[in-house]
């Protein structure tokens, strides 16, 4: 930081560890309503330790966020205000504009009414002046995927904001000399923040190291105009996977300035997706506002707003922590009119809100009797079948069940414990005369899921097996790895690799025996560790599509097509949404992918349908599924298969891609629409994998999986996802491929459930498959009316408005 740095050390106290300074302020007009509606307190005491308004769905969350902000601009029309970027806002903005835009119509004036804003004049946000939250750096601020793109696009020009008045942070403005650009001073998009300090050893680090020293003063002059207006009046961020609010990732000072920094393992995996790779992201700094810029308007108000389970643990160390650098968002704590507007489900690790929730019940369902019974299990690290009444001493939550029951404890352990044992019985099945269409979200969701279990199921020749993945999946392969497609090609063609191929026309669209050729040949090259034999099939099938969608069997015209592409793909920046002909090509890429993993098994090509669902654009905000568009193709495919299995992933609320549930949605529907027009009731399926995981509670059928399952996973999947085995945009909790992630999990399951039965009921159990077991996959197998009502009630979290 340069001399002129802000110090917010001194003008701000220190804050000490576990201090909550700030006394409550009541709630607004808005809030109120949304509060008494929620039928909760707004904070449980002691345990949480920031004032918490809840809503039973995302879209809810978004029009309350929209209406608050309406609220606060009407009173404050010269305010300074700070929104976020990214997929959460979507709401939000909607909402927003949606009464903008409709505000003198007699039912949103209604609404309005309602939350104590009727019958006044439509806000102005003409007047506030817009601060930028944070930003990549080094990025062209013309890029679509920069949050300079995204204020500039949906606040800026859609809330009618002034540009002239707006804190932006434009990389491309700070420091950069006269005659140079972003590119031309970092030539690889590298940063190395160590110019601070070290000499720099060329002419060109020492042109960077001028330019990191105008990005420091540009960082202190943003904070000193900040708090030069009296700092943020109104603030809304999402938090990140390890609690990050704005780019203050996990570790940040609490009194920390806005500044240039590199993130965290962490946060680098959410932004890959952002930023076209973990390739990109890797490394990556930013500039971000400090928590001590979003906290130093004592009057101000921060709102940190959450949706589903995905983030229920992260909020609940950010809601019942005291004061500390682990938990970048209690720092809130210190503000009045802090707020966390929260969805139920991202509510659910909150203890005493789960507690009101089992005193109210009317009745306890059987998953969530055995929900408590194993977590207290679990946590003593004691055998069912050595639990005693006094054990259940000190949990509130399985105390209030039991209570509500009238069970002992050591009665309700051994009712699990049988459970236990019948569902991995249930695992261990053989399952037969079946016709069972497996689905996907993404071309890895199935393998991910439950491959061990599809091992079986192949190897009954009774069962009919099929595989459907829903979307093309082409926002998952990154630029460089079609790019190296692409050069395989140009070479084999060079070498006149496929003259013969061209000529006896294995090329047309009519040769299913040339692409299942393809894949047969590509894993004859895997058996011979032959990297040549694999490139030169995956090559032939890009050969055989690039022909496709160019409806042109011309090698020469083939050949410039390439190097069309290659030119594309060398000079478009990541991240950016690719032309349509580059989304198929990379779409039909993962699709050979997925008939190579079912070639495995012994599944050819003409098993392995490839769905292409019209909702699926790259979008940071995607369409909704339509019946024409996507429905009605799924329901083709349902009555030309017949299946009376299928298989889905089967996710929470607001967890994992946006995708799995839209998916979800399209397949309740078709399936709906085909028993009634087939009489067919299937049975559902519901897997899971990196996303989330299924409670021991939430799943009744159990797996085992040996180690030699776990090697052919792994080897399956490294083999066959190409595009995907250098992990460019893994999870943010595992840095590395997603089958080593997915490994971790069914072991950690296992793990769980030898705790639970003891370790002498799998080494001396009579089933070879059970003593071979070294990790467990977790099914929820259900008849169609049992999917139908979680589908519907997901429906009813996911998608209504109140």
């Amino acid at each position: 930081m340069s001399a002129k740095a802000v110090s917010p050390s001194a003008k701000k106290p220190a804050a000490k560890t576990g201090a909550v300074k700030a006394p409550r302020a009541l709630p607004s007009a808005v809030e109120q309503w949304y509060f008494e509606k929620s039928g909760r307190q707004l904070f449980y005491k002691p345990e949480e330790k920031l004032p918490i308004i809840e809503v039973s769905n995302f879209p809810a969350l978004g029009r309350l966020t929209a209406l608050r902000f309406i609220e606060w601009v009407l009173e404050n029309p010269e305010g300074v205000v700070s929104l976020p970027t990214g997929k959460t806002p979507e709401y939000f903005i909607r909402w927003s504009q949606h009464f903008l835009s409709n505000w003198k119509k007699k039912d949103i004036q209604a609404q309005l009414g309602e939350v104590g804003l009727g019958g006044r004049p439509a806000p102005s946000f003409g007047g506030l002046t817009f601060v930028q939250i944070d930003e990549f750096y080094p990025i062209d601020p013309q890029q679509q995927n920069s949050f300079y793109y995204y204020v500039n696009k949906h606040y800026l020009r859609g809330f009618g904001m002034d540009a002239n008045k707006a804190m932006l942070i434009n990389p491309a403005k700070i420091g950069i000399p006269k005659g140079q650009t972003l590119e031309t001073v970092f030539p690889d998009g590298k940063v190395d923040l160590g110019l601070r300090h070290r000499l720099p050893k060329t002419q060109l680090e020492r042109v960077q190291a001028g330019v990191l020293m105008e990005v420091d003063q540009f960082c202190s002059d943003y904070e000193e105009n900040i708090r030069a207006k009296g700092g943020l009046g109104f603030f809304l961020g999402g938090i990140g996977p390890d609690g990050h609010i704005g780019f203050n990732f996990r570790g940040s000072d609490l009194q920390s300035p806005t500044r240039l920094t590199y993130t965290n393992y962490e946060t680098e995996a959410a932004a890959a997706g952002d930023l076209g790779g973990i390739e990109v992201s890797r490394n990556k700094p930013v500039i971000t506002i400090g928590l001590g810029t979003i906290t130093h308007n004592p009057e101000g108000v921060a709102i940190i707003f959450a949706a589903g389970e995905a983030k229920s643990g992260i909020i609940s160390d950010a809601v019942t922590s005291g004061l500390h650098v682990r938990n970048p968002a209690s720092v809130l704590s210190t503000m009045k009119n802090a707020r966390f507007y929260l969805t139920k489900g991202s509510t659910v690790k909150l203890k005493n809100r789960v507690l009101e929730d089992i005193v109210k019940s009317e009745r306890i369902e059987d998953a969530e009797f055995e929900k408590r019974v194993i977590d207290r299990a679990l946590a003593l690290g004691k055998r069912l079948d050595e639990i005693k009444d006094a054990d259940a001493k000190g949990d509130e939550l399985l105390s209030a069940v039991l209570d509500k029951t009238g069970r002992g404890y050591r009665e309700a352990a051994q009712w699990v414990r049988e459970r236990l044992v019948k569902k991995i019985e249930a695992g261990t099945e053989s399952s037969g005369d079946q016709t069972i269409l497996h689905t996907g979200p993404h071309h890895d969701d199935i393998m991910l899921g439950y491959m061990p279990y599809v091992m079986h199921l192949v190897r009954n020749a009774s069962n009919r097996n099929f595989f459907t993945v829903l979307t093309s999946g082409f926002t998952a392969v990154t630029n460089g790895f079609l790019a190296g497609v692409f050069e395989d090609l140009e070479g084999f063609i060079g070498e006149g690799a496929y003259d013969a191929d061209l000529a006896a026309g294995i090329f047309q669209a009519d040769q299913p025996a040339a692409r299942a050729e393809e894949v047969f040949r590509y894993l004859d090259g895997v058996a011979a560790q032959d990297d040549r034999e694999m490139k030169f099939s995956q090559a032939r099938r890009m050969l055989h599509n690039l022909m496709l969608v160019y409806e042109d069997e011309d090698i020469d015209n083939i050949k410039l097509r390439l190097k069309e592409n290659l030119h594309y793909l060398r000079t478009v920046y990541p991240g950016k949404k690719d032309i349509k002909i580059i989304q198929t090509l990379k779409g039909m890429q993962r699709e050979y992918e997925e008939e190579l993993i079912w070639g495995y098994v012994g599944i050819g090509p003409s098993d392995v349908f490839h769905g292409r669902l019209g909702f699926y654009t790259g979008d940071i905000f995607t369409k909704a599924p339509t019946q024409d568009r996507d429905v009605t193709p799924v329901l083709q495919m349902f009555e030309d298969l017949r299946p009376n299995v299928v298989s889905l992933a089967f996710d929470p609320e607001g967890t994992g891609p946006d995708t799995h549930y839209k998916v979800l949605q399209v397949l309740h529907e078709a399936l709906l629409q085909y028993r009634d027009r087939t009489g067919i009731d299937p049975e559902v399926w519901g897997y899971r994998n990196v996303w989330h995981r299924y409670h021991p509670a939430d799943a009744n059928v159990y797996i085992p999986v040996s180690l030699n399952t776990i090697s052919v996973m792994a080897h399956s999947f490294m083999n066959c996802f190409g595009s995907q085995k250098n992990a460019s945009f893994p999870s943010f909790e595992y840095d590395g491929p997603f089958c080593y992630q997915t490994q971790k999990v069914w072991v950690e399951q296992f793990r769980s459930l030898r705790t639970l039965l003891g370790h002498e009921w799998f080494e001396q159990n009579p089933s070879p498959r059970i003593r071979a077991a070294r990790a467990f996959v977790y099914l929820r197998k259900m008849p169609l009316s049992e999917f139908s009502g979680a589908a519907r009630a997901l429906a009813e979290i996911t998608e209504s408005a109140m």
